[in-house]
């Protein structure tokens, strides 16, 4: 006999270990019934594709991570505007990572910095940063996404000793430098994703990060140069590309970054003039998008 389920998700979940997160009818679709925000994504994403340089994977070993980012920041002096570290895998001890990484003279300032890490070390992460970085990246938002069911690949590996089971991960999403939407266009813009992400079942793609977290990055910033760090192995989790982006991982599927040919490719994608005659690698908008991205009041 089929069982009513009412709005006691907790209840429900005691008795059947069905997460709640599953019965959210908008989860493929968080902004379904606003057209004008559904609009403005599907423009957003148009002009990021359009300006993305080619999808872009560097294999190297974890001993050898700091060591290849150290290379890149003193030998080709480069740097990137949105910086993504860690994934949905409980093997990538970020925080033991970050304490090695010069984050400082890899991202840009102004520049945006995503680090996914589990619900007991989100607290510990802030810490770390401001020890380690002084204080430089400030905290502007934290992102929360949750896996669809127990089976998912992102489903968080557990600590039987405990109780109640964790089942989400944690985004610090930091700023460094003085970005403000109402003045920096240019920079910050279409921030119209909901900073609690479900898995969608339907679209899932079985890849270390759902297509959704990145285009929360994407859609924020107008940066164009996009860096994601995965410091361990994941084993059976494939870690594919995406255009745009530079993928720096011990098993990331294709290794084909050379610093210069990036270089390059900014230079024929992005490379625009703003404010006072400054350049910067940026993804150029159109007036039907600044007509509809959010703006601060009284603009």
């Amino acid at each position: 006999m089929f069982k009513k389920i009412e709005n006691n998700f907790a209840n429900h979940y005691v008795e059947t270990q069905e997460l709640p997160s599953g019965f959210v009818t908008n989860s493929s679709d968080l902004i379904k019934g606003y057209p004008k925000l559904q609009t403005l994504k599907e423009l957003k994403a148009k002009q990021t594709e359009k300006y993305a340089v080619k999808a872009l994977g560097c294999r190297v070993k974890t001993r050898d991570l700091v060591q290849t980012v150290n290379r890149w920041t003193e030998e080709f002096k480069l740097q990137f505007d949105v910086i993504m570290i860690g994934c949905m895998a409980n093997n990538q001890r970020v925080l033991k990572f970050l304490k090695e990484l010069p984050l400082l003279k890899l991202c840009s300032k102004p520049g945006f910095l995503f680090i996914w890490t589990t619900v007991d070390e989100i607290e510990s992460l802030t810490t770390i940063l401001n020890q380690n970085y002084g204080k430089k990246f400030r905290r502007s938002e934290e992102l929360v996404f949750l896996p669809v069911n127990k089976n998912s690949i992102f489903y968080p590996q557990q600590d039987y000793s405990r109780l109640f089971e964790n089942q989400q991960w944690n985004c610090w999403m930091c700023i460094t430098g003085t970005v403000r939407r109402s003045n920096d266009q240019h920079l910050i813009h279409c921030n119209i994703d909901t900073d609690l992400q479900f898995e969608n079942e339907s679209l899932v793609s079985y890849n270390a990060v759902p297509n959704s977290v990145y285009k929360i990055a994407e859609n924020f910033s107008n940066f164009n140069r996009r860096l994601h760090i995965i410091p361990y192995e994941l084993g059976k989790t494939p870690i594919k590309l995406r255009h745009g982006w530079v993928i720096l991982s011990p098993d990331v599927l294709l290794n084909n970054f050379n610093p210069l040919d990036y270089e390059t490719q900014l230079q024929s994608k992005s490379l625009i003039n703003y404010k006072n005659n400054q350049v910067q690698y940026l993804v150029g908008q159109t007036k039907e998008i600044e007509d509809l991205r959010p703006k601060s009041p009284g603009k």
